[in-house]
C-alpha cells in the first residue's frame, strides 16, 4: 500500500511538472510578408519588416518566412487574400493592406500583423482577435528631420518629399515641417520650406497637403525629376520619404555634389555612398523590424493579443541616427537633437500629424526650448 502510494505520487509530480512545459512550447510558424508594389529589398520600409521577419525565424528553428510582392497596390488584400491559406501569419507592411479585416474574420486561426495602419472596422468593430495594427508616430521622426535640416541648411531652404500621401506618408511631411517651425521659433534659424504645387498630395480624406509627392513609392525617375526640380529652387537638404521612388531623389542629388538628403525609416548610410563622399546628413527611424519580431514571437508562445497600437519615442520606436560614422551632422546638432528627443518622449512637444488637429505652424510645444 505504501510502494503505491510513492508511486502514484511520483507519477502525480511528473504531470504536474511535464503540463506547464507543453503549455508554454513555442510552436513554428510559416510567415507570409506581402508587400506592394516594391518588394522588401527596398533599402527602407518594406526591407526593415521583412527584417523583423527574419529576425524571428533564426530565433524559432523550423520557422519559415516567405517574401510575396504584388506590383499592383490595387491587388494588395486580394493578394492576402490569394495566400492565407497556406501560412499562420501575413505580415503586411503599408496603408493598402487596412481591409485584411473580412479575411481576418473569415479566418480565425490566422494572424495578422498590418504595420503602418490599423485594419478597417467592421460594424463598428475595430479590433480583432487575431490581428494586431501596428501604426508609428512618424510626425516624431520627421520632426527630428525638420530640426536637423533648419539647422543644417547653408542656403535656408529645405524639403520634404513623399511617396504617396497615406497617413504614414503626411505624418512624416507635417512632423518635417513642425520641426522647421521650430527650429526658427527657438534656435534662432530663418529658413523656408520649398513645396513645388505641381507635386502637391491629397490624403484620404482629399484634403490638400501641399508637399512634395512624387504619387507612387517606386517611380524612380519620376523621383529623380521631382529632386531635380528642389534643388534647382535652392534646396540643399531634402528629407526622403518615399520608399523605392526615393532612389530617383538620391540620384538627383548625388549628381548635383552641392545638397545632403535624410534618410527615412532606416539607417540609410550606405546608400548614400557617392565616390568617396556620402550624401547622407542623417536617417531617422521608425523601429519596425524589432516590432515585427515581437509580434511574431509573441503569437509562437501563444501570448498574442489583438490590438491597435501606436508606437511611440517613449517604447524608442521612433528617432534618429546619431551613431559615429553613420551621420554627417555638427556635434551641436546632436545635442540639441537629444534634448529636444526628450521632450518629444516626455509629450512636452506633440508636433503635428496628419489627424492629430494640429498644425505645422500651431502645435504643442512649438516655443519650448530645446534647452529647458
Amino acid at each position: 500500500m505504501k510502494k503505491s502510494l510513492i508511486i502514484l505520487l511520483a507519477v502525480l509530480m511528473a504531470f504536474m511538472v511535464a503540463v506547464p512545459a507543453a503549455a508554454t512550447e513555442a510552436k513554428t510558424l510559416r510567415v507570409a510578408v506581402v508587400t506592394s508594389p516594391n518588394g522588401v529589398d527596398d533599402g527602407s520600409f518594406n526591407q526593415n519588416v521583412y527584417e523583423g521577419a527574419l529576425s524571428f525565424i533564426e530565433a524559432f528553428e523550423g520557422s519559415t518566412v516567405q517574401a510575396i510582392r504584388e506590383t499592383d497596390i490595387t491587388n494588395s488584400v486580394p493578394t492576402v487574400e490569394n495566400v492565407v491559406a497556406d501560412y499562420d501569419v501575413v505580415v503586411s507592411p503599408g496603408f493598402q493592406f487596412a481591409d485584411v479585416s473580412n479575411i481576418a474574420v473569415n479566418n480565425p486561426d490566422k494572424y495578422f500583423v498590418i504595420v503602418d495602419s490599423f485594419p478597417t472596422p467592421i460594424d463598428e468593430v475595430e479590433t480583432f482577435d487575431n490581428v494586431l495594427g501596428i501604426q508609428f508616430a512618424e510626425e516624431e521622426s520627421g520632426f527630428f528631420a525638420g530640426i536637423a535640416a533648419a539647422i543644417e541648411t547653408k542656403t535656408n531652404k529645405v524639403a520634404v518629399v513623399n511617396g504617396i500621401a497615406y497617413p504614414s506618408n503626411v505624418n512624416y511631411q507635417y512632423g518635417f515641417e513642425s520641426g522647421v517651425h521650430y527650429a526658427n521659433a527657438n534656435l534662432g534659424t530663418a529658413v523656408e520650406i520649398i513645396e513645388l504645387p505641381s507635386y502637391a498630395g491629397m490624403d484620404v480624406t482629399n484634403t490638400d497637403v501641399g508637399g512634395n509627392y512624387i504619387g507612387s513609392f517606386d517611380d524612380e525617375a519620376r523621383g529623380k525629376v521631382l529632386g531635380e526640380a528642389l534643388l534647382a529652387e535652392g534646396v540643399d537638404i531634402i528629407f526622403v520619404a518615399a520608399g523605392g521612388a526615393g532612389n530617383g531623389v538620391f540620384t538627383a542629388v548625388k549628381e548635383a555634389g552641392d545638397a545632403y538628403v535624410i534618410g527615412c525609416d532606416v539607417d540609410q548610410y550606405d546608400d548614400g555612398v557617392n565616390g568617396d563622399e556620402n550624401i547622407i546628413l542623417t536617417s531617422v527611424l521608425k523601429v519596425m523590424d524589432i516590432n515585427v519580431d515581437r509580434a511574431l514571437t509573441a503569437i509562437a508562445e501563444g501570448t498574442f493579443v489583438g490590438e491597435n497600437v501606436v508606437l511611440r519615442a517613449d517604447t524608442d520606436s521612433t528617432g534618429f541616427v546619431k551613431e559615429e560614422g553613420r551621420h554627417q551632422m555638427d556635434e551641436e546638432t546632436v545635442e540639441v537633437l537629444d534634448e529636444v528627443y526628450e521632450l518629444v518622449k516626455d509629450g512636452t512637444i506633440v508636433p503635428a500629424a496628419n489627424f492629430n488637429g494640429f498644425t505645422p505652424e500651431e502645435f504643442p510645444g512649438l516655443e519650448a526650448e530645446a534647452d529647458e
